[in-house]
């Protein structure tokens, strides 16, 4: 199975594997804390501008948004040394661990958990399926919300080519300095170019008012300015 951020055992959701397993709640986001980006759906611009940096970044040919969680490598900033997420919105990406659809080298993207999670055990919690083998609401809502963010993840996907093919995008480069004389500088990431926004032909900017993707770039654009925050979050650590 391909790597995934921060899962680290996924196996495929198995009603005989896992006929006795519970799913315990998530109270420490450790398992994040080395993870100094997460992707976010479109959707979430909304709220998540408010608290992040909502820059693109490559995966592959693609430029997908993320939400930057950090400037160093294996660093989350919004975890705290006990575990804590500091923020109020918590990405959906980050919300649906330890589930997760994966591909598998079938035709359809398999269920999978990560049976590393501290929530995975046979003793308290969830469980995953019920005596007669069928799947307790409890599943049913784990793969109701799974559906649904890779529904919103399709749709950024598409949204990301969009912009890209307007051409309204450019790498940002810049030097991001503490308040100790650390120095971190930002590369590999795009933003949306605000003046070749303006001058976007007018059925093109019509096309994405209507879609509601308009309303997501000036999200994005309006998130920059928590870079600072990050800034000052670095800092504040050793």
């Amino acid at each position: 199975m391909p790597s995934l951020l921060f899962y680290e055992k996924p196996v495929i959701v198995n009603r005989d594997a896992h006929k006795a397993t519970k799913i315990g709640s998530v109270d420490s986001f450790g398992f994040a804390a080395n993870t100094n980006s997460v992707a976010l759906t479109g959707i979430e611009f909304a709220e998540a501008c408010k608290e992040y940096a909502v820059v693109f970044a490559k995966t592959g040919e693609k430029l997908l948004p993320v939400a930057l969680l950090g400037f160093r490598d294996n660093e989350n900033l919004f975890v705290d040394a006990e575990g804590k997420w500091d923020a109020r919105y918590l990405p959906a990406f980050v919300r649906r661990y330890p589930f997760v659809l994966a591909d598998t080298g079938g035709s359809d993207l398999s269920v999978c958990i990560d049976e590393a999670s501290s929530a995975f055990n046979n003793e308290d919690g969830q469980p995953l399926f019920d005596a007669d083998g069928k799947n307790t609401p409890f599943l049913e809502h784990a793969l109701g919300f799974l559906n649904q963010y890779q529904f919103h993840f399709k749709r950024t996907e598409a949204f990301s080519q969009r912009i890209q093919e307007l051409e309204l995008m450019t790498e940002l480069s810049a030097k991001v300095e503490m308040n100790d004389g650390r120095n971190y500088l930002l590369n590999g990431l795009w933003v949306v170019d605000e003046s070749k926004l303006m001058n976007l032909a007018a059925d093109k900017a019509e096309g994405l008012l209507k879609s509601g993707e308009l309303s997501w770039i000036y999200a994005h654009l309006i998130s920059l300015s928590n870079i600072s925050r990050l800034v000052d979050k670095t800092s504040a650590r050793p």
